[in-house]
C-alpha cells in the first residue's frame, strides 16, 4: 500500500470520528490502568459493568489494597480470569504505593514493570491517559492492518513498528483508536462488513464481501 492511499484512509477515519477514545470507562490514569488490566481476554462492556461498581468504592491504589483479595474479587468476578487479575491488580497497586507515591508513572519501563502490564497495556495508558503517540496493537488492529495491507506484519510487534513508521505524526495519537473501532464494528473477524465500510475502495483485501 502506498503513502497516498494510507493518507486517504486515515483522513476518512478521522473525518468519521474526529475525537476517538477507548470504550473503557475511566476518569483518571489509575482507573484507566486498572480497566485495561481487567480487559485482557474480556470485553470492554464486561469491564465497564464491573468498574461501575468498583470505582465509586475504590479508585486509588490504597483503596483497592484496603479491599483485600476477596473484596476485590467480589467486584470483578464477572470478568474472565478474575482470580489472576485480582492478584496482579493488588500487586500493581502495592508497587504504585511503594514506588510511585500512589500515582501512575508516565514512563514505559516503570509501567511495564507492573504485574500484568505488558507493552500493549503500557501503550494504551501512555496514549490515552498521557497523550503519547504510541500504538497499542491488539487483535483488531493486527487483523485490520494485515487485511487491508495498511501495515503488514507476522506478529503484533512487527505491525506496531510498521504503523509507527508509516502513520504521519498528525494521526499517531488517534490511529490505534480508529483501527480498534474499525476492527470491532466493521472489519470484523469472521465476516467483514465491506459494503458498509468507509474505506472499502482503498482497502487492498482481496476477498471482500458485499454485506
Amino acid at each position: 500500500m502506498n503513502k497516498e492511499k494510507r493518507l486517504q484512509i486515515l483522513t476518512r477515519l478521522r473525518d468519521n470520528n474526529p475525537k476517538p477514545t477507548t470504550e473503557l470507562n475511566f476518569s483518571t490514569p489509575f482507573e484507566l490502568l486498572i480497566a485495561v488490566l481487567l480487559s485482557a481476554q474480556a470485553t470492554d462492556v464486561s469491564v465497564n459493568k464491573a468498574t461501575a461498581k468498583l470505582f465509586p468504592v475504590a479508585n486509588t491504589p490504597q483503596a483497592i489494597l484496603d479491599l483485600g483479595l476477596d473484596g476485590l474479587k467480589s467486584y470483578i468476578k464477572t470478568i474472565g480470569l478474575y482470580n489472576t487479575k485480582a492478584v496482579n491488580t493488588l500487586k500493581t497497586c502495592q508497587m504504585l504505593v511503594d514506588l510511585h507515591h500512589g500515582e501512575v508513572p508516565e514512563d514505559r519501563a516503570a509501567l511495564e514493570a507492573l504485574p500484568g502490564v505488558g507493552r500493549k497495556t503500557a501503550n494504551v495508558v501512555l496514549n490515552t491517559a498521557f497523550g503519547w503517540p504510541t500504538i497499542a496493537v491488539d487483535t483488531h488492529i493486527f487483523r485490520v492492518s494485515n487485511r487491508t495491507k495498511f501495515a503488514v506484519g507476522k506478529n503484533v510487534e512487527q505491525v506496531e513498528q510498521k504503523l509507527l513508521k508509516v502513520v504521519p505524526k498528525a494521526f499517531k495519537v488517534d490511529v490505534h483508536h480508529w483501527l480498534i473501532l474499525h476492527g470491532r464494528y466493521t472489519c470484523t473477524a469472521r465476516k467483514p462488513k465491506c459494503g458498509a465500510c468507509i474505506i472499502e475502495d482503498l482497502c487492498e483485501f482481496k476477498d471482500k464481501v458485499d454485506v
